[in-house]
């Protein structure tokens, strides 16, 4: 073997997994890829429906996910940062540890949920207003605005098992369990997807609820999600330990949750940060008009659909290297962290190039004007660009994040988006004559910075570090 090919063939190792390693990761992601696929493709259903209705309709759901977003990420980043500790106790066998874990989510999530609804229900009406500007179309903004707040009572209601949900179904993840919760979701969208034919539309005998239709399938689906993954948690205590007298006490050691709220507390307030922030930016662009409203949303939702594969590697990232640091085996997690970063960037290369080329027949989908089609369309290419970026972003994250680094990723994540990319999208946005499109390619571009500060992070190995090795004895 000649010195290059033995140079190409050192390399080609250290980036690239063999058969078995794929199929590792992948036992882990693709369960998670096809839930959360499942569940944008019928979101993307759902929205094409309502988008069928009108407009507004479209819009004020679409203003009111963004405001339900950020409760959403509140949920995720606390039980997240607590998960931290789950993945590595059961990484190190310690299922007493889990279930100190699993309780404590439960303080947290009901803390959560009950802020929420109080935010959300006396301060809704304020919050949606933010996004309606336009000259000239004022019966469009208050008939948005009606849509919006019709929509969200409703969705308010769903809070509670929503929480609930991720609070087992991110436990079950922690301890290998990945294949229910995927089947849990694929029950709720078909559920979801059945009662938005029902009741958007009345069919069957169902009353035409539109809006309102759309929201009460969305909390059922939430419901039947619950009960699917806590019936089945409690009926496979001999393969879910952790579970059995999870209920008996409600103590949780005191050191332990000084450890979880030191670690977790950045994580979960990155969580609240980022969400608003994204609520924020998503304000600026609505200083463009309801069109650009309109064309976010179309091009939000795409985008979702693609990103799964991303999405589904951060967490196979938080879940596998969590477990190998937790074993102590530090080496291992560098080196399956590196090509675990290389495959998700590589994959969303090729999903990138394939939404580029469907971008314009996307929007078609939809029943509205040629205008919001054409934005929505460029603002998908803009997406498809600049997926790749998006992988590296979201892998770096929760790559510093299994190694219990959250104020590293605080200051990465959400700190970055209200220092650069805000006061970016604002300037612009307000001072500028910008087209939306050219607007939002400025400020996803942004990123690259956050790119290179990643790699740097990643490289230099800050996330190695094994945070139970003491706890939970």
């Amino acid at each position: 073997m000649s010195s290059d090919t033995k140079y190409f063939a050192k390399h080609f190792r250290k980036y690239f997994g063999d058969k078995a390693f794929y199929k590792m990761a992948m036992v882990v992601a693709v369960p998670i890829m096809i839930q959360n696929g499942i569940t944008n493709f019928v979101s993307l259903l759902d929205n094409i429906m309502v988008g069928r209705i009108g407009t507004e309709q479209m819009s004020g759901i679409a203003i009111v996910n963004q405001l339900l977003l950020v409760f959403n990420l509140a949920v995720f980043g606390a039980i997240s940062g607590v998960g931290i500790f789950g993945a590595q106790f059961f990484g190190c066998g310690n299922h007493k540890g889990v279930q100190q874990t699993f309780r404590f989510k439960l303080y947290v999530g009901t803390g959560i949920v009950v802020l929420g609804i109080l935010v959300l229900l006396f301060s809704g009406e304020r919050l949606i207003m933010q996004y309606l500007h336009g000259e000239g179309n004022e019966q469009a903004l208050w008939a948005t605005l009606g849509y919006g707040k019709e929509y969200l009572l409703v969705m308010l209601t769903g809070l509670p098992p929503f929480a609930l949900e991720e609070i087992y179904a991110s436990t079950l993840r922690e301890c290998g369990e990945t294949r229910l919760p995927m089947l849990a979701g694929v029950a709720a969208v078909a559920v979801n997807l059945a009662f938005n034919y029902l009741l958007i539309f009345g069919k069957f005998g169902f009353p035409q609820l539109g809006v309102a239709g759309a929201a009460i399938a969305t909390v059922i689906s939430r419901y039947v999600q619950a009960i699917i993954v806590i019936v089945w948690t409690h009926t496979h205590a001999a393969r879910m330990p952790f579970i059995v007298g999870a209920y008996r006490e409600w103590r949780v050691p005191a050191q332990l949750s000084v450890n979880i709220v030191k670690m977790g507390s950045p994580l979960l307030i990155n969580e609240v940060l980022w969400s608003g922030g994204m609520a924020v930016l998503n304000q600026c662009y609505s200083m463009r008009g309801l069109d650009a409203v309109a064309a976010l949303n179309i091009s939000g939702i795409i985008s979702e659909l693609f990103n799964v594969v991303f999405i589904a590697m951060g967490s196979a990232i938080a879940i596998i290297i969590g477990q190998l640091l937790g074993a102590g085996k530090m080496e291992e997690a560098m080196d399956t962290d590196r090509k675990l970063i290389v495959f998700s960037v590589l994959s969303c290369l090729v999903l990138g190039g394939i939404m580029l080329v469907f971008a314009p027949l996307f929007p078609m989908l939809y029943k509205t004007s040629d205008q919001v089609k054409e934005l929505a369309a460029q603002l998908i290419r803009i997406a498809a660009c600049c997926m790749p970026l998006y992988a590296f972003m979201h892998a770096a994250y929760f790559t510093l994040r299994s190694g219990g680094k959250t104020i590293i990723t605080f200051l990465f994540d959400s700190v970055y988006l209200w220092i650069i990319s805000i006061p970016v999208a604002y300037l612009l946005s307000r001072y500028t004559g910008l087209a939306m499109a050219p607007l939002y390619l400025c400020c996803q571009l942004i990123d690259i910075i956050k790119c290179a500060i990643g790699f740097v992070l990643v490289k230099k190995g800050v996330w190695i570090n094994n945070i139970v090795s003491s706890e939970g004895k």
